[in-house]
């Protein structure tokens, strides 16, 4: 692919022809992330409704063309999920069942994402309410007659964490029915993803989530040690070090960034940066000045303190604020973009970004105002592509 700096073994190939790109696993090493003795950096996006489409006829060609248009870009990384549980087109109908249509449509995810170079990190469970999330874990333990007092409950009731355990143990163990390799086994998984965006708001302390992660994070590693894996993180700082909550945006939601990314089965930190709903009412230049701190502090602590690699997971500008831009989105894209190329260039802990979010055409009825459709939005996609070459230009022997 071009731009990429993963390691391919012949072409892309085409409908029908065997799958030929050897990914290979990832590993750690200190603070990056590495490929077959290479640095290996990132430049992607986030999707989270690939396996929705996927799952219809009609729509299963958006998969393919985004695919396309990302590899042309030199992307190499896409986030999307890895549930839908209970609601409207469910992966997880009830605890441990599961609808085949919608799991050979993750499948397809996976098998086109293999053919055009991409890597994927699947998020396991929602911490909101879309595609189910925690609050149907919790209603499933009532309808079977659990007293839970609130959804936070999910974190701490045995039988929500059995619930979210036998997802994980399914889901690694699914073989591919297209490909024949079970998704433990698939080095086109780049990483699993204990939750998007989990928050523990009952429990401001942090133990409850810390205990969680520590609990699951051991139960993947014990079923798959090939992958990496990461919480999810948001990016809150807690009360391990509790002289770094002046970086957050003024609350605390019952994480901790430090603590929760030092847990060992835990191999790399993410952050997520939404400065419009974060700090509102600021002016632009406070955003700004928030948005420098934020990544700053978090790229010092993954290198000085926590000693892994950081992912910058989700960021997006908004096209539903007052007198937006495409310009100003840009800038903002060029902006997070430029701090993550420099830390990674000077041998730094943010490894690159995923940015929220690409659609297909056709998709107005899905969007949030944060997303990008690549055909319509030329100045952005070529400020991908360029960072996309600048990333790869990097896979050179390591700099520690």
């Amino acid at each position: 692919m071009p731009g990429n700096s993963v390691l391919i073994n012949g072409d892309c190939g085409v409908e029908g022809q065997e799958f030929t790109i050897d990914h290979g696993f990832a590993e750690i090493h200190a603070h990056q992330f590495m490929i077959k003795g290479k640095p290996l950096h990132f430049n992607g996006f986030n999707a989270y409704w690939l396996m929705c489409m996927a799952s219809d006829a009609s729509s299963k060609a958006k998969v393919t063309d985004v695919f396309q248009q990302a590899s042309k870009l030199g992307m190499n990384v896409v986030r999307t999920w890895g549930f839908s549980d209970g609601g409207n087109k469910p992966l997880q109908t009830s605890p441990g069942s599961y609808n085949e249509v919608m799991f050979k449509a993750l499948d397809f995810v996976i098998s086109e994402a293999k053919k055009y170079g991409l890597r994927l990190i699947l998020s396991l469970v929602n911490n909101w309410d879309d595609f189910g999330g925690k609050k149907q874990y919790v209603q499933w333990a009532r309808d079977q007659g659990h007293h839970l007092n609130n959804d936070d409950e999910f974190f701490s009731n045995d039988v929500t964490r059995g619930y979210y355990k036998n997802h994980v143990k399914n889901l690694l163990n699914r073989r591919n029915s297209i490909t024949g390799v079970a998704y433990k086994d698939d080095s086109t998984i780049f990483a699993w993803e204990l939750m998007n965006e989990p928050r523990c708001q009952s429990d401001l302390s942090g133990k409850t989530f810390e205990d969680w992660i520590v609990e699951m994070a051991t139960h993947i590693k014990s079923i798959d040690k090939k992958h990496l894996l990461e919480v999810g993180h948001e990016g809150f700082y807690g009360e391990s070090m509790p002289e770094k909550k002046q970086n957050n945006p003024g609350y605390e939601v019952g994480t901790d960034f430090i603590s929760n990314n030092r847990i060992k089965n835990i191999d790399f930190a993410t952050i997520h940066l939404y400065p419009d709903q974060w700090v509102p009412g600021a002016s632009d230049e406070a955003r700004d000045e928030f948005v420098k701190k934020w990544i700053t502090s978090h790229i010092d602590d993954c290198k000085s303190v926590i000693g892994k690699p950081l992912l910058i997971a989700e960021f997006g500008r908004s096209s539903n604020t007052a007198g937006y831009k495409v310009e100003q989105r840009d800038a903002y894209f060029s902006s997070i973009f430029n701090m993550a190329y420099e830390s990674a260039k000077s041998g730094g802990s943010c490894s690159g970004t995923t940015f929220w979010q690409v659609m297909a055409q056709g998709m107005e009825n899905w969007g949030d105002g944060y997303q990008v459709v690549l055909e319509q939005n030329p100045s952005t996609a070529a400020l991908i592509g360029k960072q996309s070459k600048k990333i790869a230009s990097l896979a050179s022997p390591m700099i520690i």
